[in-house]
């Protein structure tokens, strides 16, 4: 009989969290959390400011993550959470405090469609986010609709002040960013975009003119730019369409067509 070997103990994987793209989250975090006190104290300017200072932290820690090899499920987890009050309850917060007051309920009620399609479209892109095209979101992304909010303040404010028909733009805006969050309208999602690799000159030259832009106007050119990309899903989502549909027609019509069998007279 041989002598029966002993079963090693295995080892318990060490628990813990990866310091640096945390960290960068709950800046992120932060911001949309100051976001929202300067919202209620009617700092309103300061309150889109945390809000895109939010939205840079956050396209940061995951740019970071993966760099660093420090992806997690606790990481994606933990970002999800910060997005929904840096990108959900913040805006809203900022939205109803600076426009939407005097609709009363109607106002809430707009501000917090807006907070639940921000959290729909999170808990989807959570489900989602391994058999999408990595070059497309499903629907606007969250980041991106706050930001158009936020831009829109400073917008204003470049201009001395916004328009007492605000609060009818904003309550509309509200109303359709909610829709196009939930949507199933393609937006690019700039994943492929790695500047530690070699690109052509030319991608050299846009993003400095991109950077000229903005700086010469950052509350105009921002709200413009921010315009643009949420206008270009459903121009993407059209064009798409039409693509594949020629794509299908050029298939049907390259198949070979069944023969006509002529009747014989007897």
């Amino acid at each position: 009989m041989k002598p029966r070997r002993k079963k090693r103990p295995r080892k318990r994987r060490k628990s813990g969290i990866y310091v640096l793209p945390t960290l960068f989250t709950s800046a992120s975090l932060f911001c949309g959390f100051y976001a929202i006190i300067a919202a209620i104290h009617t700092k309103f300017e300061t309150a889109a400011i945390a809000i895109l200072i939010s939205w840079v932290l956050d396209s940061l820690d995951g740019k970071i993550a993966r760099l660093t090899h420090t992806t997690s499920h606790f990481g994606a987890e933990y970002d999800s959470l910060s997005d929904l009050v840096a990108f959900g309850v913040a805006p809203a917060v900022l939205a109803f405090e600076w426009a939407l007051g005097p609709f009363g309920r109607l106002g809430w009620l707009a501000c917090f469609m807006y907070v639940i399609c921000g959290a729909l479209r999170l808990a989807r892109f959570n489900v989602q986010k391994n058999s999408l095209e990595p070059n497309y979101f499903k629907g606007l992304p969250i980041p991106a609709a706050a930001s158009l909010i936020a831009s829109l303040v400073l917008f204003t404010t470049a201009f001395g002040g916004a328009p007492e028909s605000r609060h009818t733009l904003i309550i509309v805006l509200i109303y359709i960013l909610s829709f196009l969050m939930v949507s199933s309208i393609d937006y690019l999602s700039f994943k492929e975009v790695e500047l530690g690799r070699r690109k052509p000159f030319n991608v050299l030259v846009a993003f400095i003119l991109i950077f000229i832009v903005i700086a010469y106007r950052p509350k105009i050119m921002l709200f413009f730019i921010l315009v643009s990309y949420v206008v270009s899903g459903p121009v993407i989502t059209i064009y798409r369409l039409r693509k594949k549909r020629l794509k299908a027609k050029r298939l049907l019509g390259d198949a070979p067509q069944p023969k006509e069998i002529k009747a014989v007279d007897p």
